[in-house]
């Protein structure tokens, strides 16, 4: 394993820690999935691409991760609370479905979007509703420790007695008394003995679609609870890290940890990790203020607020160009910026793959360019052990592309930096767009073969010194993005940026 100090944010210590897992090199990292009913949007895409970049560097640092991402597909209310319809039951009535035809097809549709993002699969994707017998015992083992309550075929979390053992909102700081009085405005609480209570299995009326049997009655789980369910399952009861949207640190994470504390008397995760909101134009996204996008739509272009459609590695590009724990605002100026670093990188790239070192023994080594790439190597690395600091990464990685980009022109010979440092630049370039960053090309074979094609027609027409045949083919490259490059022994093209 590569000599590395990896320091995470932890949000329940809020601070900085060295990466040290529960047994190494063995890494078990949870994220909360989607809850599938609805296509997937902007929303969805930070923490799948954050987590990803989280599971890509911890592999490459040598770690064995196995990633759990959920999907929910059952138990998640209207309101995010204890009350309400079920989220998938409600679209199933509208669409007149299966609720189950309704989380296939939006499972489906997810899966496609994050495909088109180069996220890595999870290495376990378990559902909600694969999961009800584990839930139960769950539900049983916290009855049995005295901290919960059942009422008409519900069981309800109590979170005051929990609190006398465990304190309940230290992830989150959140103060339970304000809690409590905060509650106390609305009008009843129901079964609760308190307003704070959660669900852990509700009893399900008559008309509720999605029920199991329980030894409370016909009911389905609380949606905190299929996480805990889930995670203890496949990563055991404490495990290295448990990502999630910031939106999910209270109540749901809270609520896990307090499940997590109430069973297994510890905490479900070593590390806690948040990724921060995304803004559209400053504002929070949300249907009711017309901003809601998703991210077919992005990548169509095909909302009242684009200018333009953004290939799904622009938006990958945009997202690691901020530090996860930011805020970032979606623009169509930030866009087309990305839009523009991503097709930089790319270019670049294509030709690190292409550069080859070229050995004259009539030149010698230059100490301050070789400084430059090695501080700028050393810099990138350094930014991702930094609480994986994409943002900064980047930086160092365009610095490392005007050298590239000097010796594919012949400004900068690759003997006076030598073959070593050669190759170390050549491969910590390759290495972090594609392994790291997970970025990637998004031109088709069939493009390749017409630009082959092209290239070759624009060389015999420059050679024929038929101008006009050159200008034809020149605009007709432009038309489809790419841009050629004369130069003194070659002819290359370009994505144009």
């Amino acid at each position: 394993m590569k000599q590395h100090q990896l320091k995470i944010y932890n949000t329940l210590s809020r601070k900085k820690e060295i990466f040290e897992p529960i047994n190494p090199p063995f890494v078990g990292m949870y994220v909360c999935g989607p809850t599938v009913y609805g296509d997937a949007h902007l929303g969805h895409a930070r923490p799948a691409v954050t987590f990803d970049t989280v599971y890509r560097y911890l592999s490459y640092l040598g770690y064995k991760v196995r990633y759990v991402r959920n999907i929910t597909d059952v138990g998640h209310l209207t309101g995010d609370a204890d009350e309400g319809e079920d989220k998938i039951a409600k679209k199933a009535k509208l669409e007149k479905l299966e609720p189950m035809e309704v989380a296939q097809q939006y499972t489906d549709t997810y899966h496609r979007d994050m495909d088109l993002l180069n996220t890595t699969k999870p290495s376990i994707e378990p559902r909600a509703t694969g999961h009800i017998p584990e839930q139960i015992a769950l539900v049983q083992a916290i009855l049995d420790e005295g901290l919960a309550y059942e009422v008409n075929g519900s069981v309800y979390f109590d979170v005051l007695k929990y609190n006398e053992r465990e304190q309940y909102g230290k992830l989150s700081g959140r103060i339970l008394d304000e809690l409590i009085s905060g509650s106390r405005d609305l009008d009843g609480q129901g079964e609760k003995r308190n307003a704070v209570d959660f669900a852990l299995w509700k009893n399900a009326a008559p008309e509720h679609l999605m029920k199991w049997e329980s030894p409370w009655g016909i009911g389905f789980p609380g949606w905190h609870l299929e996480c805990t369910a889930m995670s203890s399952k496949y990563l055991g009861k404490h495990f290295d890290i448990h990502g999630g949207g910031m939106d999910l640190m209270f109540p749901h994470h809270e609520c896990e940890i307090a499940q997590g504390n109430a069973c297994n008397h510890q905490d479900p995760a070593k590390y806690w990790m948040h990724n921060n909101m995304i803004t559209i134009n400053g504002q929070k996204m949300g249907k009711s203020l017309g901003n809601f996008i998703t991210l077919q739509e992005l990548f169509n272009g095909d909302h009242k607020l684009l200018d333009q459609a953004y290939s799904p590695m622009t938006i990958r590009y945009f997202m690691l160009t901020a530090h996860y724990r930011s805020t970032l605002d979606f623009s169509n100026d930030a866009l087309k910026a990305a839009q523009k670093g991503y097709k930089k990188i790319i270019n670049g790239l294509r030709i690190a793959k292409k550069l080859q070192f070229i050995a004259d023994e009539n030149i010698e080594l230059d100490g301050e360019q070789i400084k430059q790439v090695e501080q700028s190597i050393t810099n990138a690395y350094r930014a991702m052990d930094d609480d994986f600091n994409t943002a900064q990464a980047i930086g160092h990685l365009f610095n490392l592309l005007k050298k590239i980009n000097s010796m594919y022109t012949g400004q900068l010979h690759p003997a006076l930096l030598g073959e070593e440092v050669f190759g170390n630049i050549i491969q910590t370039f390759i290495v972090f767009v594609e392994k790291i960053l997970g970025l990637q090309e998004e031109k088709s074979d069939n493009q390749q073969a017409l630009l082959d094609v092209l290239l070759h027609l624009y060389s015999e027409a420059k050679t024929a010194r038929n101008y006009d045949k050159v200008d034809e083919i020149r605009n007709a490259l432009k038309s489809m993005g790419f841009v050629v490059k004369d130069m003194k022994d070659k002819i290359d093209w370009a994505y144009e940026e």
